[in-house]
């Protein structure tokens, strides 16, 4: 599981949940944290604002809805609508007619009463029927409302308490019915365009200042929180260009730290500066106790090869002497002596390995002359043949010679080693081919055989020093385990490269080695 902990699952998450279902931490994946910072920011400052203009809009609908009902309850209590002066009486004497279509008496007069507001609403209904419904539109003047807002009108429960509804072209108004002595019902009504404009433009100036005030916040947070995260980069700088240092081998320096100002513990980005230097300190303290020793056990190595080579060649050569004497020598004692100087020849060989890679372990410069490789691997290929004639030996090399600058000595062995391993670790008959080239700056040289391969397991250790496909360090059964290390150390120190590929049925070892200055490269 990651260390991140933005990419844990929550504590309420559950356990059991679908893995298509994408988590809330999951969206951050791929963002920087300068990224995350200014957009939790932001989102808190949108949450922030979206409560303070919902209570805002909210607070301000309630007070001038407020303010409309008192002055709706105020238009409502004045004197009702048709209760003006009495009417004259017709020419012919006879009071007018005033019952309603229903009995209701009509209205004496169509006068709003002095102080109604200028678009009040003023409806008459008797019996289920709209009488008469006027909107004053100047003092003194009122312009009778017929339409679609009869049946609207006749819907407004009486005594009740004020109510918004959609009169059609006249928008919405705030309405209260009362009932009349005469059995009529009288509608009030106060228009709200006003209210809602006001409201609308409240609204409209709090999203833009919500707008400008988030991309404000958004690029001084960008600026803030870079620049606080600044002593952040410089530790990671720091930690990248450790990553780029070579410690794998060699005396390893690490002047790299992180500076004194970004290691101050007292911020959270000190803290980490502070730790980082205190790893550097141990992984450099560890680095030299194991240059230390790798320094001793080569110079130990090379100190005891150097010795050992003295006796080895004694040894040789007295047991090569025992056997030409004088006097005639047991057939045991003559077959003791040839194993003793077989060994003892075979260890001169381990010693010699030995104290090559020691030698170039300590960076001993080698040999750098022009060499060509392509007769070089002409003879290595007729020695290999002598050496193995039952193996089905192929060349492949170009006409024209490829040079490349070096020891011929070291480059010889390199040949050798990996002719001799073919040789020694496929069955008689084996196709090996050895071939040369050149690709653009570089000599490429391959060894490639049909034997049964190298093991999945060992391919990624062949190179390394005593790596054997089995047990046994007898001449017969398996080799030292140098050889493949000394190909890999020579051809690293002449700047080149070298892999294994292997599957069953066919290996391939490959060398790259950089070409001569004069070679046309």
């Amino acid at each position: 599981m990651s260390s991140d902990p933005l990419t844990k699952t929550p504590p309420g998450a559950a356990a059991g949940a679908p893995a298509g279902r994408r988590t809330g931490p999951r969206r951050w994946r791929g963002w920087s944290l300068r990224a995350r910072l200014v957009a939790a920011m932001l989102a808190l400052l949108t949450l922030a604002f979206l409560a303070v203009g919902v209570t805002t809009e909210v607070t301000l609908a309630e007070v001038l809805y407020g303010r409309v009902d008192a002055q709706l309850a105020a238009a409502a209590g004045r004197a009702p609508h048709g209760y003006g002066p009495p009417p004259a009486q017709e020419p012919d004497g006879r009071a007018p007619d005033t019952s309603g279509p229903t009995g209701c008496a009509q209205p004496q007069d169509r006068d709003f009463p002095r102080g109604q507001a200028i678009g009040t609403l003023s409806a008459r209904i008797c019996a289920g029927e709209v009488v008469s419904a006027d909107v004053l539109v100047e003092q003194g003047q009122a312009q009778p409302e017929v339409g679609a807002s009869h049946a609207t009108l006749l819907t407004v429960p009486v005594d009740a308490a004020p109510a918004t509804y959609d009169l059609g072209e006249l928008g919405d108004y705030r309405l209260v019915a009362r009932p009349l002595p005469d059995g009529a019902v009288l509608v009030t009504g106060l228009p709200l365009a006003e209210t809602q404009e006001t409201l609308y433009l409240v609204a409209a100036v709090v999203a833009g200042v919500t707008a400008l005030v988030l991309l404000a916040a958004g690029y001084a947070g960008t600026v803030i929180v870079r620049r606080t995260l600044r002593p952040l980069s410089r530790v990671a700088a720091t930690a990248a260009r450790v990553s780029q240092l070579t410690l794998h081998r060699g005396e390893v320096e690490l002047p790299q730290r992180v500076a004194e100002a970004d290691a101050d513990t007292r911020t959270e980005v000190g803290q980490v500066g502070a730790a980082l230097n205190r790893m550097l300190d141990h992984v450099g303290s560890a680095l030299e106790a194991r240059h230390a020793s790798e320094t001793q056990v080569r110079q130990f190595v090379a100190d005891a090869s150097h010795e050992l080579r003295t006796p080895l060649a004694a040894i040789c050569g007295y047991a090569e002497l025992s056997r030409r004497g004088r006097q005639p020598v047991p057939d045991e004692v003559a077959h003791v002596l040839r194993r003793v100087e077989a060994e003892a020849r075979r260890m001169t060989v381990l010693v010699e390995d030995m104290l090559l890679l020691a030698r170039l372990d300590a960076g001993r410069p080698l040999a750098c002359e022009p060499v060509d490789l392509t007769m070089l691997t002409v003879d290595a290929v007729s020695d290999a043949h002598a050496a193995g004639p039952r193996h089905d030996w192929h060349l492949d090399v170009p006409e024209e010679p490829i040079t490349v600058a070096g020891d011929a000595a070291r480059l010889q062995q390199v040949l050798a080693n990996l002719l001799a391993n073919a040789r020694s670790h496929t069955p008689e008959g084996t196709r090996v081919t050895v071939g040369v080239e050149a690709r653009g700056g570089h000599a490429v040289l391959t060894v490639t055989d049909t034997g049964p391969g190298i093991p999945p397991e060992l391919l990624p250790h062949v190179f390394e020093r005593f790596a054997r496909g089995d047990t046994s360090r007898s001449r017969a059964a398996g080799s030292t385990g140098l050889g493949l290390a000394i190909v890999h150390a020579v051809v690293t120190a002449h700047g080149g490269s070298v892999e294994a590929c292997s599957v069953p049925g066919r290996t391939s070892f490959t060398v790259r080695l950089p070409r001569a200055a004069d070679d046309g490269a």
